[in-house]
């Protein structure tokens, strides 16, 4: 395994963008709203297995007080191997001085809880789509 993370959105695949996040269970849409997503965010991070796209993650931020994390997704045939915890240590330190929210996909609470991070009791959200979020594995009923 020979990995490189790139910090840039320079000569991404975007179309593996959505088939990662599916692999591992996320929601996704086109590769282009991924583009562009990421393209907009603070901070962004691909992992590489030699040319393969392995991981990804992204942050939103204003810089000096609040971050966001978005997509932090490892291919499970590479997942265990520290390669999520790097990818979240690089969006961590484009923004040292921030605080840091994220929401996790259902069952990676304890991987977050182990870098640290803490449950909210005060998280909330408005979806641009609630019907996705009705089966009340993300939201509250």
């Amino acid at each position: 395994m020979e990995l490189t993370y790139q910090k840039d959105c320079t000569n991404i695949d975007w179309d593996r963008v959505p088939e990662l996040l599916n692999k591992v269970g996320m929601s996704s849409v086109d590769a282009d709203k991924h583009r562009i997503s990421f393209e907009n965010s603070y901070a962004v991070v691909f992992v590489f297995d030699e040319k393969k796209m392995i991981g990804l993650g992204r942050s939103i931020s204003d810089g000096v007080r609040q971050t966001a994390l978005y997509d932090i997704a490892i291919d499970p045939t590479y997942q265990g191997h520290g390669i999520g915890s790097k990818v979240v240590d690089i969006l961590l330190d484009a923004t040292p001085d921030c605080n840091f929210v994220l929401y996790a996909s259902p069952g990676k609470e304890d991987f977050y809880r182990k870098l640290g991070f803490k449950k909210m009791k005060t998280g909330m959200m408005i979806f641009a789509d609630p019907k996705r979020m009705e089966d009340g594995v993300f939201v509250d009923k």
